[in-house]
């Protein structure tokens, strides 16, 4: 059974096709809340808010985008929630050790292999990252690490395409900024 008969059969009240949409989906939505959340236990409770969510407005999706992208705009929508409630706890762990405790894949392949290569570099900018404020690290997540377009994002985010090049490139200058003051210590 494809997505779309799925999330047919799930509108009209087949609880076992709910059910597979929440698993299919489970891993992806909790690894995108934790890359913006970096808390396990928040991004655990935003994957859950996002997918009671889904199932309270799952009757509102019109299929005219992927399920993910309609489930990025929830998840991008919960963290900021969260990220206005408790702004000081946002980012306040240890990003790696905790994704390692947590099992959790920072898998940055969407940047060029060079980059990738040279561990100490990679370290540095998953530091950077952590330091974006969720309103930039969300659109450099979508568009330069997951590789959803410029258009897409704006519709994941509800912004308008100039907003999200904006905010992507603040994120990169930001980015950039943090490599080169690393490199000069």
């Amino acid at each position: 059974m494809n997505e779309k008969e799925l999330i047919e059969r799930a509108k009209n009240g087949d609880k076992s096709a709910l059910a597979k949409l929440v698993k299919e989906q489970e891993k992806t939505i909790y690894n995108f809340a934790f890359k913006i959340c970096r808390n396990p236990e928040q991004a655990e409770n935003i994957m859950q808010e996002t997918f009671l969510s889904m199932v309270k407005s799952l009757h509102q999706f019109d299929g005219n985008s992927k399920l993910t992208t309609w489930l990025y705009r929830i998840v991008t929508n919960h963290c900021l929630m969260a990220y206005r409630k408790k702004k000081n706890q946002f980012l306040s762990f240890d990003d790696e050790e905790i994704a390692a405790e947590h099992n959790i894949s920072n898998d940055w392949s969407a940047i060029p292999s060079n980059v990738i290569e040279n561990n100490e570099l990679k370290d540095i900018l998953d530091k950077a990252i952590s330091k974006l404020a969720p309103y930039y690290r969300i659109v450099f997540i979508l568009r330069d690490v997951n590789g959803y377009s410029t258009e897409e994002t704006g519709k994941i985010t509800n912004l308008s395409v100039p907003a999200v090049k904006s905010r992507l490139h603040r994120a990169r200058a930001f980015l950039r900024n943090e490599i080169n003051e690393a490199f000069k210590k």
